[in-house]
């Protein structure tokens, strides 16, 4: 499992290592492999480590090219007085959240992801949000 994380930070350094060599390029493209909707943890990997980092620090690759430092999602649970925001995280990752390192409401990975799945999948969708937002939680700094 450590050496997929660590293949997918490899391939996000890969690509903003890219993306400074080509000026003329403004956005950061982060290679997204497919993931199971209901394996979180996974997905946490593929979609998210680029720029909150695999231990969900913030500290991503992709972190510098982001206007501003992307959350530490470890501490989540500890920013809402010791209960994990669930209904809060469900909520950004279905919306999206106007958080200026994203540079609009979607994440720069997730956003599209789930922007772009079929619109009648909508089971597939809800698995997706909730494995994730599990996952999150499970990182949380003790």
């Amino acid at each position: 499992m450590l050496k997929s994380l660590l293949v997918t930070a490899t391939a996000a350094l890969l690509a903003v290592s890219l993306s400074f060599a080509d000026q003329s390029q403004s956005k950061v493209v982060i290679p997204v492999n497919k993931t199971a909707p209901n394996d979180g943890k996974q997905m946490y990997a593929n979609y998210c480590a680029p720029c909150h980092g695999v231990d969900g620090k913030g500290r991503g690759p992709a972190a510098s090219s982001l206007k501003a430092q992307p959350t530490d999602l470890t501490e989540l649970q500890k920013n809402n007085n010791g209960k994990f925001p669930d209904t809060h995280v469900t909520a950004i990752l279905q919306f999206g959240a106007e958080v200026p390192a994203h540079g609009s409401s979607s994440m720069p990975v997730w956003g599209p992801i789930l922007g772009n799945m079929n619109r009648t999948n909508v089971q597939d969708k809800q698995l997706r949000i909730s494995n994730l937002t599990r996952y999150l939680e499970t990182i949380q700094a003790r």
